[in-house]
């Protein structure tokens, strides 16, 4: 579950950048626009990815604490 919350989290950090560089969201671009279902449920993925990537900061800590 850490990897694909990862992964949903690089993708959707991705997506950020190409909006703010180049105002190109390649979700909506893919899946066809922004209130599209998929692209809807795409962007939730991600938000609940990043939720559920607060947990590594424990995890984190914990490693740096046993460093």
């Amino acid at each position: 579950m850490n990897i694909i919350a990862l992964i949903l989290v690089i993708v959707g950090a991705l997506n950020w950048l190409l909006v703010g560089l180049f105002q190109f969201d390649v979700v909506a671009a893919i899946f066809g626009g922004q209130a599209a279902l998929v692209s809807r449920i795409i962007y939730t993925l991600v938000g609940l990815a990043g939720l559920w990537s607060f947990s590594f900061f424990k995890k984190v800590s914990d490693d740096h604490d046993n460093d």
